[in-house]
Protein backbone atom coordinates (compact mmCIF):
# COMPACT_ATOMS: atom_id res chain seq x y z
CA UNK A 1 0.00 0.00 0.00
CA UNK A 2 1.10 3.29 -1.06
CA UNK A 3 1.30 6.26 1.70
CA UNK A 4 1.38 9.64 1.58
CA UNK A 5 1.80 12.67 4.13
CA UNK A 6 0.62 15.58 4.60
CA UNK A 7 2.76 18.34 4.14
CA UNK A 8 2.88 19.56 7.82
CA UNK A 9 3.70 15.71 9.24
CA UNK A 10 7.48 16.33 8.74
CA UNK A 11 7.45 19.25 11.05
CA UNK A 12 5.23 17.69 13.38
CA UNK A 13 7.28 14.49 13.68
CA UNK A 14 10.55 16.65 13.84
CA UNK A 15 9.18 18.55 16.65
CA UNK A 16 8.60 15.55 18.73
CA UNK A 17 11.62 14.42 17.91
CA UNK A 18 14.17 17.25 18.65
CA UNK A 19 10.77 17.56 22.14
CA UNK A 20 11.92 13.80 22.93
CA UNK A 21 15.18 13.72 22.54
CA UNK A 22 15.84 16.83 24.71
CA UNK A 23 14.19 14.79 27.68
CA UNK A 24 16.77 11.84 26.69
CA UNK A 25 19.49 11.34 24.15
CA UNK A 26 17.78 8.11 21.41
CA UNK A 27 14.56 8.76 23.06
CA UNK A 28 13.27 10.62 19.71
CA UNK A 29 14.65 7.95 17.57
CA UNK A 30 12.93 5.54 19.53
CA UNK A 31 9.80 7.73 19.03
CA UNK A 32 10.30 7.52 15.24
CA UNK A 33 10.50 3.48 15.29
CA UNK A 34 7.35 2.83 16.85
CA UNK A 35 5.90 5.57 14.52
CA UNK A 36 7.20 3.76 11.56
CA UNK A 37 5.93 0.46 12.85
CA UNK A 38 2.57 1.97 13.56
CA UNK A 39 2.48 2.92 9.94
CA UNK A 40 3.20 -0.69 8.76
CA UNK A 41 0.36 -1.51 10.72
CA UNK A 42 -2.01 0.88 9.24
CA UNK A 43 -0.76 -0.41 5.83
CA UNK A 44 -1.39 -4.03 7.11
CA UNK A 45 -4.80 -3.51 8.23
CA UNK A 46 -6.14 -0.03 7.22
CA UNK A 47 -9.63 -0.49 8.12
CA UNK A 48 -8.91 -2.11 11.44
CA UNK A 49 -8.85 1.22 13.53
CA UNK A 50 -12.04 3.11 13.98
CA UNK A 51 -13.58 6.16 12.14
CA UNK A 52 -13.48 9.16 14.00
CA UNK A 53 -14.94 11.32 11.65
CA UNK A 54 -16.30 10.76 7.69
CA UNK A 55 -13.88 9.24 6.42
CA UNK A 56 -11.34 9.72 8.50
CA UNK A 57 -9.65 6.75 11.32
CA UNK A 58 -7.15 7.05 14.18
CA UNK A 59 -4.61 4.94 15.83
CA UNK A 60 -3.13 5.29 19.19
CA UNK A 61 0.59 4.57 19.45
CA UNK A 62 1.12 1.80 22.13
CA UNK A 63 4.01 3.51 24.25
CA UNK A 64 3.94 7.52 23.28
CA UNK A 65 0.87 9.21 24.01
CA UNK A 66 0.26 10.09 20.55
CA UNK A 67 -2.80 9.61 18.05
CA UNK A 68 -2.33 9.22 14.09
CA UNK A 69 -4.72 10.24 12.30
CA UNK A 70 -5.29 9.11 8.43
CA UNK A 71 -7.58 8.32 5.62
CA UNK A 72 -7.92 5.39 3.10
CA UNK A 73 -8.02 7.22 -0.35
CA UNK A 74 -8.59 4.10 -2.32
CA UNK A 75 -7.62 0.48 -2.45
CA UNK A 76 -4.08 1.06 -2.44
CA UNK A 77 -3.45 4.31 -0.63
CA UNK A 78 -3.57 5.70 2.55
CA UNK A 79 -2.98 9.76 3.39
CA UNK A 80 -1.09 10.23 7.14
CA UNK A 81 -2.80 13.44 7.71
CA UNK A 82 -2.18 14.70 11.33
CA UNK A 83 0.13 13.13 13.99
CA UNK A 84 -0.33 14.74 17.72
CA UNK A 85 -0.43 14.35 21.41
CA UNK A 86 -3.40 12.82 22.45
CA UNK A 87 -3.81 16.01 25.07
CA UNK A 88 -4.23 18.04 22.31
CA UNK A 89 -7.90 19.38 21.05
CA UNK A 90 -9.91 16.42 19.15
CA UNK A 91 -10.74 18.47 16.43
CA UNK A 92 -7.02 20.11 15.61
CA UNK A 93 -5.75 19.19 12.43
CA UNK A 94 -8.81 16.93 11.14
CA UNK A 95 -9.66 19.31 8.52
CA UNK A 96 -6.70 18.27 6.64
CA UNK A 97 -7.09 16.95 3.26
Amino acid sequence: MKIEYHPAIERELGEIIDYYDECSTGLGNEFLNEFELQILKLAAMPYRWAIVNSDIRRALMRRFPYVIYFRVVNADTLRIIVVKHQRRHPKKGLGRK
